[in-house]
């Protein structure tokens, strides 16, 4: 058994699910230290602890120690387990986040994963489930990870501060990947996107909608933004509408963008109508930002 004196040290807060997802993968066990030490509220937050349960979770005789203080992690990695997981996420963060660790574990375990993830779903931090299932997901296809058993479903949409969503994500075991080239961006072929509200009037996300279009029409023809309401025990527990856009190229690469409305009691009241045009010109930034890189890759290559 791997002893704290052999693990990689490593110090602060960042990049902490990176560094526990790569021991995960390596099985090589990890000591985090002077988590937040200075901070007036010191050691690890709720969503990180979270995450730690999850890894345990989905995983089989990992070995994790925290001090008193939540200062210092360290963490044995066990083997990749999989099988059907539920969880409960911290409404602090997004299932987006946990889902971006889960996408690069997934596909490495002993058995099929099949995991509930209950929380927020849209926030105005991480990734949305809604732009995971549109881009990460295609890009994993093209490893060769697909079959009927690799899926993502919005079971209940959940937004802050309340949460109350449901997300199923499952995947099947893949001992080798394929390997990839994306070296050609491509040009943009065709727009889609999703406007969604929960626990508000049907008509906010017709508003983002015509919105969004009003802009977007004016570069590309080939646009279709669906509408999500979820009504009942689908809506979660807090009001809001967000709108999520994928740009997808020649190529088969994808650009994304997304904006939520603020959670409820916080800040000001935003307007389905500027949400929507702002989220269309988020897109069009990146795609105007992916241009200007190709076009210098292409000059200089000896830099990129």
């Amino acid at each position: 058994m791997a002893t704290q004196s052999h693990s990689l040290s490593y110090a602060g807060c960042n990049f902490l699910r990176q560094r526990l997802v790569l021991s995960t993968l390596s099985g090589r066990p990890v000591k985090i230290r002077r988590i937040r030490a200075r901070d007036d509220n010191p050691g690890l937050r709720d969503f990180e602890a979270s995450f730690i349960r999850l890894l345990d979770k989905i995983t089989n005789g990992s070995r994790i120690e925290i001090n008193q203080t939540g200062t210092t992690l360290y963490y044995q990695p066990g083997l990749l387990y999989g099988g059907s997981v539920e969880h409960d996420c911290s409404v602090l963060r997004s299932i987006g986040y946990y889902l971006e660790s889960l996408l690069c574990l997934a596909p490495f375990m002993k058995h099929p994963l099949r995991i509930v993830l209950r929380g927020v779903t849209n926030d105005q931090v991480d990734p949305s489930v809604d732009v995971l299932k549109a881009t990460a997901l295609p890009l994993l296809k093209q490893f060769g990870i697909d079959g009927e058993s690799f899926e993502l479903k919005v079971v209940r949409r959940g937004m802050p501060p309340g949460g109350g969503g449901e997300v199923f994500f499952s995947c099947p075991v893949r001992k080798v990947l394929k390997p990839v080239q994306l070296t050609d961006p491509g040009k943009i072929k065709r727009i889609r996107g999703i406007a969604y509200s929960v626990r508000v009037s049907p008509q906010m996300a017709n508003r983002i909608v015509d919105s969004a279009r009003s802009i977007l029409n004016k570069f590309i023809p080939d646009i279709y933004i669906y509408t999500d309401h979820m009504k009942g025990v689908s809506s979660g527990k807090s009001p809001g509408f967000g709108l999520s856009l994928v740009a997808e190229t020649t190529t088969g690469a994808f650009l994304s963008a997304e904006l939520a409305s603020n959670p409820q009691g916080q800040g000001a009241a935003v307007l389905p109508e500027d949400l929507g045009q702002n989220c269309a010109k988020l897109l069009l930034e990146e795609i105007y930002r992916d241009r200007v890189f190709a076009a210098f890759e292409e000059l200089f290559p000896d830099y990129v």
